[in-house]
């Protein structure tokens, strides 16, 4: 069957979810998920929506996505930043995710961006190969930094 990648559409977030949930359960953090599709709805197709993201889609299944949003470098100016890049077990290593990737970098092309990025788990050594063979620079000299909405809400400015 054909795999068709195409931009995503409002009532293809519980389809989303779903394939959210499964990464979260690979990445062995299933607790981690706190986002929910009324949360996506606002955030991709609100009045100030955020976030984009393709789909890839076989029997009217979605299959595997990319979501991705600009962000900004002080160096460097536009920036796509890949948040992540999911293909069901099932589908992994048919080249799907290969496509996915390459319909955001074409976005990033189509847009001007400056800069594509994104991250792997050090030990998620299949999209570490894949990256690596695509000429992509992996960085070790950078520490990831984050504050979860608890942290932030205890942050006194």
């Amino acid at each position: 069957m054909t795999v068709t990648i195409r931009k995503g559409i409002l009532e293809d977030l519980p389809q989303v979810y779903n394939l959210i949930k499964e990464l979260a359960l690979f990445e062995r953090a299933p607790q981690e998920v706190t986002n929910t599709i009324e949360d996506m709805e606002r955030d991709g197709f609100g009045e100030n929506h955020i976030f984009s993201f393709f789909v890839a889609e076989k029997a009217d299944q979605l299959i595997g996505i990319a979501l991705y949003y600009t962000a900004y470098s002080t160096w460097k100016g536009k920036t796509i930043y890949l948040e992540d890049l999911i293909v069901t077990e099932s589908q992994r290593r048919t080249g799907v995710g290969r496509k996915l990737f390459d319909a955001v970098a074409s976005e990033a092309k189509a847009v001007g961006a400056k800069r594509f990025a994104w991250q792997v788990l050090e030990w998620n050594e299949p999209a570490i190969a894949f990256y690596k063979q695509i000429g992509a620079t992996l960085d070790s000299e950078w520490i990831n930094c984050r504050m979860t909405e608890e942290q932030i809400q205890q942050y006194s400015a």
